[in-house]
């Protein structure tokens, strides 16, 4: 098979397309023939070798990516053979594989997808579908709020504007650049902002006293501008702050008001034996439903490096997603 590979880390470039042997799944396991793999800033970091919230870096050479989503064509011992044959997707964990033509993951990790999602918005449903669904549960919107979503133009920010515009929340999305504000005001928000323009404070500022919640993926003076602008008992949630680089691990908080909503309590908050899968169908189901609908952004598989600086310049809109 074809494979993305990764024998050293540092810059994209080091992200090589290669023929490797095929993987055979294990007791347990499947063999997914991918059609999708999700890329995420944290592959990003794994590539050069930081942690992040991972356990640990790679180990090299490894094939990164943790998102796919394709056709299970081989079974492990002791898998229910109904899977032979079906459109799945899965989040390998920290489990890495999935920048590649084919890809074996445990076989309680799939979910089907549904015949209206394709493979890509599958894959964008299971890993940024899934944390917005776990921010939103920490503060739902609604009719009388006034939301603020900064990074509107990625993916978990084009979930959160479609989310919040759902529930009857006026909504204000901020990105960079006019063509990504031009995609926050096509994806519903009341009021798109270019955060690059020199007057966006202003802008922004007159709806102060009203702005009652901000989804803040940015931190960074973005997030203090916003989080001046709430009004009282108004509430900032942190996913990240990517403002301050891949390094940073301070967001920018204030007592009684921020609230860093990633880690642990996420999990605790969705409940149940299983959290992540909670989270996983939820948001495939209001993806399968029409209630959100992801944004992505394709890359073919052989251009992986690509993708990564794309990412990383904040040159893409929604979800990164190679396509094998």
């Amino acid at each position: 098979m074809r494979a993305i590979r990764l024998h050293a880390f540092g810059p994209a470039d080091n992200l090589v397309l290669q023929e490797t042997e095929d993987p055979r799944p294990g007791p347990g396991q499947v063999r997914i023939a991918v059609r999708a793999a999700g890329v995420h800033l944290l592959d990003t970091m794994l590539r050069q070798g930081l942690r992040g919230p991972a356990p640990a870096p790679p180990v090299l050479p490894t094939v990164p990516g943790r998102e796919v989503a394709g056709v299970v064509d081989a079974l492990g011992e002791g898998v229910d053979g109904s899977w032979l044959g079906k459109r799945v997707v899965a989040h390998l964990g920290f489990a890495p594989g999935g920048y590649a033509e084919l890809a074996v993951t445990d076989a309680d990790r799939l979910h089907a997808v549904p015949r209206n999602l394709d493979f890509a918005a599958a894959v964008a449903m299971i890993g940024t579908g899934r944390t917005a669904m776990g921010i939103v549960q920490f503060a739902e919107p609604g009719p009388g709020d006034v939301v603020v979503v900064p990074a509107a133009a990625g993916g978990i920010g084009t979930l959160l504007v479609q989310y919040a515009r759902n529930a009857g929340a006026t909504v204000i999305g901020l990105a960079g650049g006019p063509a990504k504000t031009a995609r926050v005001a096509a994806n519903g928000a009341d009021l798109a902002v270019d955060y690059t323009a020199p007057d966006w404070p202003e802008r922004l500022a007159a709806h102060r006293g009203e702005v009652t919640l901000v989804y803040d993926g940015v931190g960074g003076d973005v997030a203090r501008t916003t989080v001046a602008l709430l009004a009282p008992g108004g509430r900032h949630l942190v996913f990240g702050w990517s403002a301050q680089g891949p390094g940073s691990d301070s967001p920018y908080l204030v007592d009684g008001v921020s609230q860093n909503v990633l880690g642990p309590g996420m999990m605790r908050r969705a409940g149940g034996p299983d959290p992540v899968r909670t989270l996983e169908l939820r948001a495939l189901t209001e993806a399968a439903e029409g209630r959100l609908t992801p944004a992505v952004h394709r890359f073919p598989l052989a251009e992986a490096a690509a993708a990564h600086r794309a990412l990383e310049n904040r040159g893409t809109t929604g979800k990164v997603v190679l396509e094998p």
